[in-house]
């Protein structure tokens, strides 16, 4: 571009904050000009040199009630973004993923005349499709991520959507080899390795964890050779994890990995994966899982008639059938958990686990899905429309 570009973004999760910041290197790359950046950042976007006018790492709340708890900071932070983007006027808002604020202040700020491109489509086709009218009317550009995701709105008469490809393709790998991995926690090269990924969030892991190393102790009573790594995100995480171990589960050869989720489920036989974003990246690294999820019973109770979609896990959404069990609230039991996992451990089931996974992940196309993303949003501002 002959001009400077000035953007503004807005995160609100760590998935969002890296996918984020993948899309800010790829339009600086794209726009060669100067980019002034500002928004609602996490630490990955604020390295790539996004003014934080809202750190977003404080946002990131599970279910409705916790929303209703947070309410006056949201409210706050809104109000500190709309003012920044009416004062300074950027060339285009880019909101990622976070609907349940993004999606409101699309609203405000397209009707204040500002250009909204939307990266990482809210999940309607899962539930709250009604939000199809936001989209509409209140954003110019909406980039998915999922193959599936443009026809569904076209069948719906929404055709400002392209599909940019996943940006976890060619993202998504270890950095060393399976052999490597398993010597580096003193993992035996013929034992079976189950992986335990309970979550990022605090809530997700005091509510799922539990109910993983109620699993992994009865499949360590039966299979006294089965190892288990807890995948934990960072420090704050691998703390909670010994702390519940400390408390209930203190004779489980459990290891815990931090910040090295990739290496671990690579390495590993089989996983018990919290439903999100970490079931595609397992599905990536062909590594047979069984997708799991417990809410508080409230929430539940207030989420579950709004959920249209047939599976919860991304891979199976991506399959569009059932590759990896899911077990879900009630179904959600250690016995239940146990059996999948020590199924999954069948030489022909793994292999035949392994082959769909492969499949699925062949759908989501090459990589690049940044450089496509930056593409669109240039040409766009280049158009004014």
């Amino acid at each position: 571009m002959d001009k400077n570009l000035k953007l503004m973004f807005v995160a609100g999760e760590d998935s969002g904050d890296a996918h984020a910041a993948r899309l800010v290197k790829a339009i600086r790359d794209e726009a060669g000009a100067v980019v002034d950046l500002f928004g609602c950042a996490g630490p990955r976007m604020r390295g790539e040199g996004v003014e934080p006018v809202v750190n977003a790492d404080e946002l990131a709340i599970i279910g409705l009630p916790e929303i209703t708890c947070a309410l006056p900071m949201f409210l706050r932070t809104f109000r500190r973004l709309k003012d920044a983007a009416i004062e300074r006027r950027p060339d285009a808002v880019i909101l990622v993923d976070f609907p349940e604020f993004n999606l409101k202040l699309a609203r405000s700020l397209h009707r204040a005349g500002l250009k909204v491109i939307y990266y990482i489509s809210p999940q309607l086709w899962g539930w709250r499709g009604y939000r199809k009218k936001t989209i509409r009317k209140d954003v110019d550009l909406l980039l998915t991520i999922l193959p599936f995701e443009k026809q569904w709105y076209a069948e719906r008469g929404i055709l400002n959507v392209e599909y940019v490809g996943n940006p976890l393709v060619n993202e998504v790998a270890a950095t060393e080899t399976k052999e490597q991995t398993r010597e580096r926690y003193d993992i035996g090269g013929n034992d079976p390795l189950i992986a335990l990924l309970p979550g990022s969030r605090q809530k997700e892991v005091a509510r799922i964890l539990p109910r993983m190393f109620d699993a992994a102790e009865l499949i360590s009573a039966a299979r006294p050779d089965v190892r288990f790594i807890a995948a934990a995100a960072n420090e704050r995480r691998a703390s909670q994890i010994r702390e519940i171990t400390a408390n209930r589960h203190r004779m489980l050869p459990i290891e815990i990995a931090i910040n090295d989720t990739y290496n671990v489920v690579a390495a590993s036989d089989a996983a018990a994966v919290t439903s999100g974003t970490a079931t595609l990246e397992t599905g990536l690294l062909l590594t047979p899982l069984v997708v799991v999820y417990a809410a508080s019973s409230l929430n539940y109770r207030l989420i579950r008639p709004f959920v249209s979609s047939p599976h919860f896990g991304l891979i199976n959404l991506i399959a569009e059938k059932r590759i990896a069990k899911e077990l879900i609230q009630g179904d959600l039991t250690p016995e239940a958990l146990a059996s999948e996992l020590a199924r999954l451990l069948e030489p022909d089931t793994n292999n035949k686990a392994r082959n769909e996974l492969s499949k699925a992940s062949a759908k989501l196309g090459p990589g690049g899905a940044s450089e496509r993303a930056a593409k669109l949003i240039i040409d766009l501002i280049k158009r004014g429309g």
